[in-house]
């Protein structure tokens, strides 16, 4: 036997929840082969088969939660599969419909033999760019019903848009394979059409499997009235204790998403982290959860926000942060991007802006301080001799951090092009795995959203971030005289174990003088 073990998931990266099994004990399976999806707080991860073989014990079942190098199976290289096919967990579900009382499903003979002609499969179609799997939401068709070529057997529903499920062939509807709310991946087959078959009951898009899809809709409207929402919908916004009335569906005909669902799960947290933090006393009751009041909202953490509140925890608890703070007079940057500005952007087709400025100011320092741009691995100290930028960007989904490589060899125009695009990647979420890890040193802007200080977090295993604040006029004294300048305060955060005082607020002050005096950086001082 050989094992199956959860892979390398990224810089940072510690741990995966185990998604979707594409197989299970007993099934031949072929090199390559995806077994299992992983997913990460911001990716999913396909786990492949090494050599053909057999699948042997599952160790870890979906839900759970394992980290890298962790056992999830076994695979025999040369084992040969059970006597009786095995069927994976979509056509499990399918089968215990088909012995469910009340439920009508055919099989494959008898749906050739109620026509007479060849049945073919409908599959699920490509759902777009970075989608890679979605969830049944309403059958428009039962078993037995007569359909058109193309027309439409199934909503399928992923975090951005409803796809529809067409028919491949005219015929009759001989077998359905999987239910609402189950999960599946582009190319897998959903159900099964008699070529040619007629004789049952016609089936509209209206009104195709409306007896099967009124009890979950109508259960899944959590008090919405009229509104219905997609199976996986529903189970967040049961999770989240969130009001479907209160919902904004954009599915076909008003239904609710997923995506939709999350939102709305997201908002609910926000407002329920405005409220007054509980005493310590109730912090430190058992943690059996308290009644919460009537002016009260309980709303259940999204895995993404709580893998994002682990990840910070964890840096607090492993590294010595310490923050300085000095702050920069954006004058000549601000007359310089003025002056330039219409001559940069129609020699490079994209506008000056004030992070490729920032990234070359905190370059310029990284080289003069290498210990900033370290990092300490066991009782070794890392320095690296290039210049991977990350640069944090606020999402819908949560804060990513793409990596703007070697900037050091990179001009402001190509620096500010780079920006525009992971930061357009990030917000689509189709930012891969490579293009988040790697960076050896953070700039995180806070002014963006009107930040006028903070200390930001370590972005592990980096020794250094550097916080952005929003540029305000303030009077300042200058050669004896109180003038108004646009001023930024900067907060440099730093592992206090790698990085000592002295050069970290040597590092922060270079950086204010190669902002307030960009020449220094064209003259290497």
């Amino acid at each position: 036997m050989t094992d199956i073990t959860v892979p390398q998931l990224g810089e940072s990266v510690t741990e995966a929840t185990v998604g979707s099994w594409q197989v299970k004990t007993g099934d031949a399976v072929s090199k390559d082969d995806v077994l299992v999806e992983l997913e990460t707080d911001k990716v999913a991860v396909e786990v492949r088969a090494e050599e053909d073989g057999v699948m042997g014990d599952i160790a870890a079942q979906e839900g759970d939660t394992v980290e890298i190098g962790a056992k999830l199976g076994e695979l025999d290289a040369g084992g040969k599969a059970d006597s009786k096919p095995a069927k994976s967990g979509k056509d499990d579900k399918a089968e215990e419909a088909k012995d469910a009382p009340g439920t009508e499903t055919k099989s494959k003979d008898e749906g050739k033999a109620s026509g007479g002609g060849d049945t073919v499969e409908a599959t699920v179609p490509q759902m777009g760019e970075s989608v890679t799997e979605g969830t049944i939401g309403s059958w428009l068709v039962k078993v037995g019903d007569t359909v058109e070529i193309d027309q439409a057997l199934v909503e399928i529903e992923t975090d951005k848009v409803a796809v529809e499920v067409p028919s491949p062939v005219a015929g009759e509807v001989a077998e359905l394979l999987v239910e609402e709310g189950d999960t599946v991946s582009p190319g897998d087959a959903v159900a099964k059409i008699a070529e040619g078959a007629g004789g049952g009951k016609v089936a509209s898009g209206d009104e195709g499997g409306k007896a099967e899809a009124e009890a979950p809709a109508a259960s899944s409207s959590s008090g919405g009235g009229d509104k219905k929402a997609m199976p996986s919908a529903s189970r967040v916004m049961e999770e989240n204790k969130v009001d479907a009335g209160s919902v904004e569906g954009t599915g076909k005909d008003g239904r609710i998403t997923k995506g939709d669902a999350l939102k709305a799960a997201e908002a609910a947290s926000k407002a329920a982290s405005s409220t007054p933090a509980q005493a310590p006393a109730a912090a430190a009751a058992p943690s059996a959860p308290r009644e919460t009041g009537p002016r009260e909202e309980r709303v259940r953490m999204t895995r993404l926000r709580q893998t994002i509140a682990k990840r910070l925890k964890d840096a607090q608890n492993s590294a010595a942060i310490l923050t300085t703070y000095n702050e920069a007079d954006m004058s000549a940057i601000m007359a310089a991007r003025k002056a330039h500005q219409e001559a940069f952007v129609a020699k490079h087709d994209v506008k000056l802006g004030f992070m490729s400025f920032f990234i070359k100011a905190c370059v310029s320092a990284l080289k003069e301080i290498p210990a900033v741009n370290a990092e300490i691995d066991g009782t070794d100290i890392i320095y690296k001799n290039y210049y991977d930028m990350g640069v944090a960007v606020g999402t819908d989904r949560g804060l990513v951090v793409p990596v703007v490589r070697d900037a050091d060899q990179m001009s402001l125009a190509e620096i500010e092009k780079e920006i525009i695009r992971l930061g357009k990647r990030a917000r689509d979420g189709k930012l891969s795995i490579d293009e988040m890890q790697g960076a050896t040193f953070t700039l995180s802007n806070g002014g963006v959203y009107g930040s006028l200080m903070s200390m930001p977090i370590l972005n592990a295993p980096q020794s250094g971030i550097l916080g952005m604040h929003k540029i305000q006029e303030r009077p300042v004294a200058e050669n004896g005289q109180v003038v108004i300048k646009p001023m930024m305060y900067l907060a440099l955060s730093y592992d206090h174990r790698i990085v000592d005082g002295k050069e970290a607020v040597t590092f922060l002050v270079r950086v204010k003088e190669n902002l307030e005096d960009p020449q220094r950086m064209l003259f290497d001082l």
